[in-house]
């Protein structure tokens, strides 16, 4: 069981609140991610679930059992860093089996936790090898590793695929997310890319300054977002948010339109604009387009094969049916 409940949780430094009181809970078996900007408290919130930061009010409950005092070892939680953290000069067996043999768990149960987590992250052809002769999805698979053997209540990843390029980073989200499948464990993982959100996430928790904005699957935040900030900060490229104008005629401060919900055309439409940069990625080309009053540059998402240059007059429609609106308070108007 792995169901973690925060109850009015705070954090201060000093005078700084970096963590007003905060309520969130987080279902057993549920794969969780932390998202936000930079500074917003990601890591810390999840440093004071693992009980690496006391917290300054409020109560973390774990499977119904206050764990607010509870020492970081005994909270049956596992947390994974961005760094790997790996002895080099142990072997990744004896890397993996390190915390059961502080543990002082019987040699057999070690073996038969060593070997399944081996096989559940592909490493068994990797075990006599040392942490220097792996790639880093390697290493990081071992860190997971030596987690799994813990066969904790809940798993915590700290941007572990920082570390990594683009195609591995790629590689490891599709391994974790296969992982959490097999173990059907809580996994609690933070990351300030909201690509790994979107795609990893049964549940998005998104942060600004400490505060929770919205909190729920990766399609409402993106079809339903509650401000402006989730709307400006789910979805890759970002949501074209509008003033002026063209907001004022719907009744709203703001309106949003995604890049994907826009119509291209040579011809006519209700905006007019210049072409600036059109980056071509195969399927997809994402133009972006200027001197569209109340959003410049407005980002739009089109088809690979379409054919434009920079400087190309374009007429934009949007999309009536995917058009959002949101008041001068940022909240989004139903």
């Amino acid at each position: 069981m792995g169901r973690i409940t925060l109850d009015k949780v705070r954090k201060t430094f000093g005078e700084v609140e970096v963590i007003p009181p905060l309520d969130l809970t987080i279902e057993d078996g549920e794969f969780v991610v932390f998202v936000g900007p930079s500074g917003c408290g990601k890591s810390t919130l999840l440093r004071l679930i693992a009980g690496l930061e006391d917290v300054s009010g409020g109560q973390i409950r774990i499977d119904g059992e206050d764990a607010t005092m509870v020492p970081p070892a005994k909270r049956r939680l596992a947390m994974v860093f961005q760094s790997y953290a790996l002895y080099p000069h142990m072997s990744v067996r004896k890397n993996i089996a390190f915390p059961m043999r502080m543990a002082k768990m019987p040699q057999h149960e070690q073996d038969r936790r060593i070997e399944a987590a081996a096989k559940a992250l592909n490493l068994t052809d990797y075990l006599d090898r040392r942490p220097g002769q792996l790639s880093g999805g390697q290493r990081q698979r071992v860190a997971i590793g030596r987690a799994i053997v813990r066969e904790p209540a809940a798993f915590l990843f700290d941007e572990p695929l920082s570390n990594l390029d683009a195609a591995l980073r790629v590689g490891m989200r599709m391994e974790i997310s296969e992982l959490h499948k097999k173990l059907d464990t809580t996994m609690i993982y933070v990351t300030h890319d909201q690509v790994e959100a979107m795609t990893m996430a049964d549940k998005i928790v998104v942060l600004r300054a400490g505060h929770i904005e919205q909190v729920g699957s990766p399609l409402e935040l993106y079809r339903t977002p509650r401000n402006t900030f989730v709307a400006g900060f789910i979805g890759s490229p970002r949501m074209n948010l509008i003033e002026g104008a063209a907001a004022a005629d719907l009744g709203a401060h703001t309106m949003g339109i995604r890049p994907e919900h826009i119509d291209v055309s040579t011809g006519a439409g209700q905006w007019q604009g210049t072409v600036g940069v059109a980056e071509h990625l195969g399927s997809d080309t994402f133009i972006h387009i200027h001197g569209i009053p109340g959003c410049d540059p407005l980002t739009v998402r089109a088809d690979g094969e379409v054919s434009v240059r920079h400087g190309d007059t374009v007429h934009l429609t949007p999309q009536t049916q995917h058009i959002h609106r949101f008041g001068a308070d940022g909240l989004r108007i139903a």
